[in-house]
């Protein structure tokens, strides 16, 4: 869901205060409600809000919350600004090579996503550069994390995976599948009927090259990935780290 995600790296796990807590909510409400909006509010329909609706209930965020963001993605409740995605680019230089950033942000407010995001990479050595000058270097995919809890096994979900079109598989803690974009919800689907849990899924970007850090760079970075996961704005980072 939120926070860094290459989705095979480094995961951030919060601490369970109830400051971390309402950052998560915050977080979760705004994907529910960009999914309503975008696919309806009725999960059994729109596939990515069951998902999203799941994820939800794991972090235990209270039902009445879950409710009002579906209801404000449909519009049955008026309330706050418009939220919007966004994809912000930046980069990271280190001695032992250059980090690029895909920070993709859900607001209802633009002038303090990029005002935040701007000044952590400034801090840290980044900068935040027009769009285009780094995305080049990331394809456009679906992108499908499993859970890891299964019933069915390894080898059959492989099998079912390679049958519903996906394009690459990566393994390690759990499955994560590329697709092409324009199969990804059909592939959700699917998935679900068979079975298969999904824990994760969405329209990210995947880097072309991977680089890896030393050390010393690689506690800067991630020094700058737990201040963007502060950020409530922000949702999905992905880099180029391998």
């Amino acid at each position: 869901m939120s926070g860094h995600s290459h989705w095979a790296g480094i995961k951030h796990k919060k601490a369970l205060t109830d400051a971390k807590k309402a950052s998560t909510f915050t977080k979760i409400a705004k994907l529910l409600t960009i999914s309503a909006k975008e696919g309806g509010g009725d999960p059994s329909m729109n596939v990515r809000l069951r998902l999203l609706i799941d994820q939800a209930r794991s972090a235990n965020m209270p039902k009445d919350n879950i409710e009002r963001a579906i209801k404000r993605g449909t519009g049955e409740l008026k309330e706050g600004g418009d939220i919007q995605e966004v994809v912000y680019e930046g980069l990271l230089p280190l001695s032992s090579g250059q980090i690029n950033l895909m920070i993709l942000v859900a607001t209802d407010n633009k002038n303090r996503a990029v005002s935040e995001i701007k000044s952590l990479l400034k801090k840290s050595g980044g900068q935040m550069v027009p769009n285009g000058s780094v995305s080049y270097l990331f394809e456009n995919v679906g992108i499908i994390e499993l859970s890891p809890d299964q019933t069915l096994s390894d080898e059959d979900i492989e099998l079912e995976a390679i049958e519903e079109g996906v394009y690459d598989i990566e393994k390690e803690e759990v499955f994560t599948f590329f697709t092409q974009t324009k199969d990804l919800k059909a592939i959700e689907k699917n998935f679900l009927e068979k079975n298969i849990r999904i824990e994760n899924s969405a329209l990210g970007y995947r880097p072309m090259r991977k680089i890896s850090l030393d050390k010393e760079d690689l506690e800067k970075y991630t020094l700058l990935l737990t201040q963007l996961d502060e950020q409530e704005d922000v949702q999905t980072i992905y880099d180029n780290l391998s």
